[in-house]
C-alpha cells in the first residue's frame, strides 16, 4: 500500500471503473444518499452520482479531495479512518447505501449497521489472502482472510459473497440492514 496517498493520487487516472461489487450490486441500493468510505478520486461515488444519488465522499488524502472538489451531488470529508476519533467523526446518515472497497477495516465494518437506512446495503470488496500471499505480503492486515466477510456484522444480513480469481484474488459482499 502506498505510504503517501497524496502523491498516489497526485497522477492517478480519475478514469477507472467502479469496483465490480457496486457494478453488480448498486442498482440494488435504494434512493438516497451513499457513504463512500476512503473513496480516493470517486470511482464509485461517480457511479451513484449518475443514478441520482447523493454521494458524501470519506478520504484522507487531500490531493484526492482537491481534484474532487467542486463536483455536482458529492459532500467531501477529510477524515483519517483510522485515527482514534474516526468513529464518532464519521457522518451520521441515515444512508441508503455504504461503500467499502479495497480499503479493509475491520472495527468500522463492525459499526455501520446504525448508519444505515432499513433497506440499505453495505458493498464491501478488497483483496483476499490470496493475494497478499502471491504478492509477498503474508502479514499484511490491508487483505481480507478466505470467507471472513460470511459473517455479516452487527444487525447487518449476508445478501450476497464472492471469493476468487478476479485479476487478482479478491473478495466481497453485500450486506442488507432489515
Amino acid at each position: 500500500m502506498p505510504k503517501d496517498w497524496d502523491a498516489f493520487y497526485r497522477n492517478a487516472p480519475e478514469d477507472r471503473p467502479p469496483a465490480f461489487v457496486v457494478r453488480a450490486y448498486g442498482p440494488f441500493v435504494p434512493q438516497g444518499p451513499v457513504l463512500d468510505l476512503a473513496g480516493g478520486l470517486g470511482r464509485n461515488a461517480r457511479y451513484f452520482l449518475q443514478r441520482g444519488h447523493p454521494v458524501v465522499l470519506v478520504e484522507r488524502s487531500r490531493e484526492a479531495l482537491r481534484r474532487l472538489s467542486g463536483t455536482p451531488g458529492l459532500t467531501l470529508v477529510a477524515l483519517d479512518l483510522e485515527g482514534a476519533d474516526a468513529p464518532q467523526s464519521l457522518p451520521q446518515g441515515p444512508f441508503a447505501g455504504i461503500v467499502m472497497a479495497y480499503y479493509v477495516n475491520r472495527p468500522l465494518l463492525q459499526g455501520l449497521a446504525p448508519l444505515l437506512l432499513p433497506g440499505g446495503l453495505v458493498l464491501v470488496e478488497g483483496f483476499s489472502r490470496k493475494e497478499a500471499l502471491r504478492r509477498g505480503r503474508p502479514h499484511s492486515p490491508f487483505y481480507w482472510e478466505g470467507e471472513e466477510l460470511l459473517t455479516p456484522p452487527p444487525g447487518l444480513a449476508l445478501r450476497a459473497f464472492g471469493e476468487g480469481w478476479m485479476e487478482g484474488y479478491r473478495v466481497y459482499a453485500v450486506y442488507l440492514r432489515p
